[in-house]
C-alpha cells in the first residue's frame, strides 16, 4: 500500500513580527537551522540535540507559550515521528497545538498545519480514529483559510481518505481521493510524482474493493501521463503497464493483458540485469495469462492449448533459476558476512525472490495437472508425477529459504507456502498409484496436519494485524 507525508515535510518555522532579540532568540534561530539541516541530511541524533537546545532556548527567549515554542516542539516532534518514537512525539505535537491556539485562535492556519502533522503520527500507529479527527479538523481550518482548490488542502484530504480506506469506508475514500487529484490537476500538476501515487492509491483502492473497471480506468490514465512524460525507458511506466496487465487479466481481457506484459519483458530486459528478480516476475505473470490462454484452447484445440502450456513452462522455469540463483546468492552473501538475519534491502530482495520461487513452483504443478489432464483427454500415457514433483520443490524451497527468520514470519511468503500444501495433499488423494499406500498415507498426514499449523499461524497473524 503507497502513504504520502511519512517524510520529513513537516518542519516548521512559526514566527509573528514581535520578536525580541537576545541572546536565546539568537541561539534558538542558529539550533533550529542547523537542525533542520542534519535532519533533512539524515542524521537525526544531532538534529535531536540542536531541536532540543532549539526548545530551551525558544522558551528562554520568547516565553513558555510563544508560538516559536510550538514551532520548536513541531520540529522535535517531527523527528519523533520519523524516528518512531511515537510517545515522545505524542506529547510536543499536542503542547504545540494548545499554544498556537491559545496565539492565533483554534481556526489558524499554524493550527491546521500541527494538526496535519499529529495525524500522521496516528496514522503511522494505525490508531485510524485519532488520526481521522485530526484529519478532518485540519481539513476544515484549511479549507476556510485557503481555500477549496489549494494544494495543501487537497493534501490533507488524501491522508484523510487514506484513513478512511483502512476504516473500511472505500466509497468515502476513494471520493476524497479523486477530489484531491482533480485539484493537482487544475493547479497544472496532473503529471507530478504526488499525482501519480495518488493515482496509484486510488487504483488499490478500486481493486481491493472489487471495482476493476474503475481501476482500469485509473490504470489506463496513469499509464497514459507517464507514456509521455517519461517513456518507456523509466521503470515507472513498465510498473503501471504491469498493474494495468494484471487487471485486464483479472477481468478475462487476456489478449491486450499479454501484450502489455510481453512489452514489459522486453522493456524489463533493456534496464536490468539478466538475473533481475522483476523480471522472474514479470515471467510468472505472464506464464499465467498463457496458462489461462490455454484453458480458453482447450475447448477449440488441444495441441494449441498444450502449446500454449509448454511456453508457460519455459517462462516459469526461467523465472524458477533467478529466483534460485538471487536467493542462492543473498543466503550466501548473508552467511559471509555472519549476520543473523537478513534486513534492508538485501531482505526485501530475498523475500520478493521466494514468493516468486514458491509462485513459480505452485504454478508449475498446476501446469502440469492440466497438461496431465489434456493429454489423457488424447489418450496418451503420461506421467503423473511433474506436478508432484514441482510442488515438493516448492516446499523444499520453503525449507531451505524460507526458515530464515525475517523471511518465515512473512504472511505473503506462508500463504504461498500453504497453497502449495493444499495442491500437493489434493493431488496425494486423487493419486491412482497403487503401490506404497502405506508410504503415502504417512506422507499425507504429514501434509494434512502442517496445512493446519499454517493455517493456524496465519489465522493468529490476521487477529494481531486487526
Amino acid at each position: 500500500m503507497i502513504h504520502e507525508g511519512t517524510n520529513i515535510t513537516g518542519l516548521r518555522k512559526v514566527e509573528d513580527g514581535s520578536v525580541i532579540s537576545n541572546l536565546h532568540t539568537s541561539k534558538w534561530r542558529i539550533f533550529t537551522d542547523n537542525g533542520r539541516d542534519r535532519f533533512l541530511h539524515g542524521k537525526l541524533e544531532e538534529a535531536e540535540k540542536l531541536f532540543l537546545s532549539a526548545l530551551q532556548e525558544a522558551k528562554e527567549g520568547f516565553g513558555e507559550r510563544d508560538p516559536h515554542v510550538a514551532s520548536a516542539c513541531n520540529n522535535l516532534a517531527e523527528l519523533y515521528r520519523v524516528k518512531k518514537a511515537f510517545d515522545k512525539a505524542e506529547p510536543l505535537y499536542l503542547e504545540a497545538i494548545k499554544i498556537l491556539e491559545e496565539a492565533f485562535g483554534p481556526d489558524d492556519i499554524r493550527v491546521g498545519a500541527a494538526l496535519h502533522n499529529f495525524g500522521q503520527l496516528y496514522l503511522v500507529q494505525r490508531k485510524l480514529e485519532e488520526a481521522r479527527v485530526c484529519y478532518e479538523r485540519a481539513l476544515k481550518i484549511k479549507r476556510q483559510v485557503l481555500g477549496p482548490d489549494h494544494t495543501d488542502y487537497a493534501d490533507t484530504m488524501y491522508h484523510l481518505g487514506t484513513v478512511l480506506f483502512l476504516q473500511g469506508k472505500e466509497k468515502d475514500s476513494a471520493a476524497l481521493i479523486q477530489d484531491s487529484i482533480r485539484i493537482l490537476e487544475e493547479g497544472g500538476q496532473g503529471e507530478s510524482i504526488t499525482c501519480i501515487r495518488r493515482l496509484q492509491y486510488l487504483a488499490q483502492i478500486y481493486i481491493k474493493s472489487n471495482q476493476p473497471a474503475e481501476a482500469e480506468k485509473v490504470q489506463r490514465k496513469m499509464l497514459h501521463i507517464l507514456e509521455l512524460s517519461k517513456g518507456w525507458d523509466s521503470l515507472e511506466t513498465v510498473i503501471a503497464a504491469e498493474g494495468l496487465a494484471l487487471t485486464l487479466q483479472s477481468v478475462g481481457s487476456l489478449k491486450e493483458a499479454q501484450e502489455l506484459l510481453e512489452r514489459c519483458l522486453d522493456a524489463r530486459k533493456t534496464l536490468l540485469p539478466e538475473d533481475h528478480i522483476q523480471i522472474a516476475a514479470n515471467m510468472v505473470h505472464l506464464a499465467r495469462v498463457k496458462m489461462l490462454n490455454s484453458n480458453q484452447l482447450r475447448k477449440m484445440n488441444i495441441s494449441e492449448a498444450i502449446a500454449e502450456l509448454d511456453k508457460a513452462k519455459d517462462l516459469l522455469g526461467s523465472s524458477i533459476r533467478i529466483a534460485r540463483q538471487v536467493l542462492e546468492k543473498l543466503m550466501k552473501q548473508n552467511r559471509s558476512h555472519q549476520y543473523y538475519e537478513m534486513s534492508g534491502a538485501s531482505g526485501k530482495d530475498a523475500h520478493a525472490a521466494l514468493v516468486i520461487l514458491l509462485q513459480s513452483l505452485n504454478a508449475l504443478g498446476l501446469l502440469e495437472t492440466t497438461k496431465q489432464e489434456l493429454q489423457e483427454s488424447r489418450e496418451e500415457n503420461p506421467c503423473g508425477a511433474d506436478a508432484e514433483n514441482a510442488l515438493s520443490q516448492c516446499i523444499s524451497a520453503f525449507k531451505e529459504f524460507g526458515m530464515e527468520r525475517s523471511m518465515s514470519y512473512s504472511p505473503e511468503v506462508k500463504a504461498e507456502y500453504l497453497s502449495c500444501l493444499k495442491h500437493l495433499a489434493s493431488l496425494m488423494i486423487d493419486s491412482r498409484t497403487n503401490g506404497k499406500q502405506q508410504s503415502r498415507r504417512a506422507s499425507l498426514q504429514e501434509l494434512k496436519d502442517e496445512i493446519k499449523h499454517v493455517e493456524a499461524e496465519l489465522s493468529l497473524k490476521r487477529k494481531h494485524r486487526s
